[in-house]
């Protein structure tokens, strides 16, 4: 039962004004932090504003961290086996995270607009490594995270609370060059700040098919951000693009929103459209002889180097899950292979038991991607592509094997000859010749700079001519068979 009760409240900072039992109008002022008394029957409710109860929320943070080369973020991230969540630890004292607002304890809620609470902290450690040198993350303090578990609040309502209920994410579109509409796409001014500019797609043509809209605005062309640029160096810059462009784009709306809340538009961040390479994640089940592939690390003409599958075994474990010879290696069960020495994804390789986990992209787009700056681990499909039989181009060196029991390979269009199978039993065997060697010398002739096809010559004419063959090689560290 409830009856009359008194109730006695404290107002920090807000003045109420009321009325004396004479209807007097003079408002009385109060002052701040001053007790006040009200009297009030809880069957009737309650009408002081002063009195108006709201349901608790909990406010998450956007951490923004933007890093140089050779720096670290300054925090790690941990599972913790007592706690829920990804926690943040080891804040830096006047590091990246410290300035930026990050605390120890705090956990994750998103990296880059992407939701992670649910996720694997392997993945989720994957896709701050991904963002490169920027990378936003959206976070609550550890007790209001704690809170709202046990309340059992959903999470991701408080990270859409934070963006509102319309944000969407960028687009990144790839744009090919049509030959009768071009590009199919113009460039508007917005008011007189450099580098904010309007879209404008041709109906139905290139641009529009590829995920462009009308009104979009343009902030990031062929890997160069374009807020300092005026409107004649875009032009400019349009004329060199070639038969295809690549451009990050975001509505007007969302725009305004990114802007309010202090949040980059970024490439890491943006769904893909039109991208004309994706790569691909394969699973392989370990045979007797292994998976069935090599792994060389190798410099392209262009000079990048890469950690390159070749030799794929026919009915192995590698060409059933869809590996191509001269596909390039990303990462090793979700850790990325771009800072790893050959040795050290040999070994994750060889220690992954029964069941191995590959992302592998072709050649043509790890340089289309490096150009752009980005990882290709950001847009990686999640469906398995079924690949179609093709035959060898005319082009393509092939394998060649020697009179003494083994096989001469190389790279494609690079010289550099190397032995790729030695037969158990041979010669080749007998002379320690062994599988990765670069060959050096044949007969006393230099052929380190020379292609195969040139080496397979002159391995043939110097058998045929006397029977017999001499072999120079040096071990190459940086093929191994798998």
């Amino acid at each position: 039962m409830f009856g009359l009760g008194l109730l006695t409240v404290t107002s920090p900072s807000v003045q109420h004004n009321m009325k004396s039992s004479t209807e007097n109008s003079d408002n009385i002022s109060q002052p701040p932090n001053e007790k006040r008394q009200f009297r009030f029957n809880p069957k009737e409710g309650i009408d002081n504003p002063m009195m108006v109860i709201e349901e608790w929320t909990p406010r998450a943070r956007l951490c923004v961290l933007k890093r140089d080369e050779g720096e670290t973020f300054g925090f790690h991230l941990r599972a913790e086996w007592d706690q829920q969540g990804h926690i943040i630890r080891r804040v830096l004292s006047g590091g990246i995270a410290a300035r930026c607002g990050l605390e120890d304890g705090d956990r994750l809620l998103e990296v880059n607009n992407i939701y992670v609470d649910g996720a694997t902290h392997q993945e989720v450690s994957r896709r701050i490594r991904l963002s490169g040198h920027h990378v936003c993350l959206l976070v609550l303090d550890g007790e209001a995270y704690e809170k709202a578990i046990a309340m059992g609040r959903d999470l991701r309502d408080i990270a859409k609370a934070f963006k509102g209920e319309d944000f969407k994410a960028p687009r990144l579109c790839h744009i090919t060059r049509d030959p009768v509409l071009g590009l199919g796409i113009n460039f508007t001014p917005v008011g007189a700040e450099k580098g904010c500019f309007s879209v404008n797609p041709v109906d139905g043509g290139p641009a529009e098919n590829a995920g462009v809209l009308k009104g979009d605005r343009l902030v990031w062309m062929n890997g160069a951000l374009l807020s300092d640029l005026t409107h004649s160096a875009l032009s400019r810059m349009m004329k060199k693009c070639g038969k295809y462009i690549t451009i990050l784009v975001i509505d007007s709306k969302n725009e305004k929103t990114y802007t309010a809340l202090r949040m980059p538009i970024l490439p890491s961040m943006a769904v893909p459209h039109n991208l004309p390479y994706r790569p691909r994640k394969l699973d392989l089940d370990l045979a007797p002889e292994g998976y069935g592939f090599f792994l060389r690390f190798e410099k392209a003409p262009s000079g990048r180097t890469a950690h390159v599958l070749r030799m794929v075994d026919s009915g192995s474990p590698a060409e059933r899950a869809g590996m191509q010879d001269g596909d390039v290696l990303l990462d090793v069960n979700g850790e990325s292979t771009e800072l790893l020495h050959h040795d050290e994804i040999v070994t994750r390789v060889r220690e992954s038991g029964q069941h191995i986990s590959l992302s592998t992209i072709t050649p043509q787009g790890h340089d289309f991607y490096t150009q752009l700056g980005l990882s290709p681990l950001l847009f990686c499909e999640d469906d398995a592509i079924q690949m179609e039989s093709g035959e060898a181009s005319e082009d393509s060196p092939q394998a060649e094997e020697g009179p003494s029991g083994f096989n001469l390979d190389c790279t494609p269009q690079c010289p550099e000859t190397f032995i790729s199978q030695v037969a158990p039993g041979s010669p080749g065997k007998k002379s320690e010749l062994f599988v990765g060697d670069i060959v050096m010398e044949v007969n006393g002739q230099n052929v380190r700079d020379q292609y195969l096809e040139d080496v397979v010559v002159l391995d043939k004419e110097d058998s045929d001519n006397s029977g017999a063959l001499s072999i120079t090689t040096c071990e190459d560290t940086e093929v191994s068979r798998l």
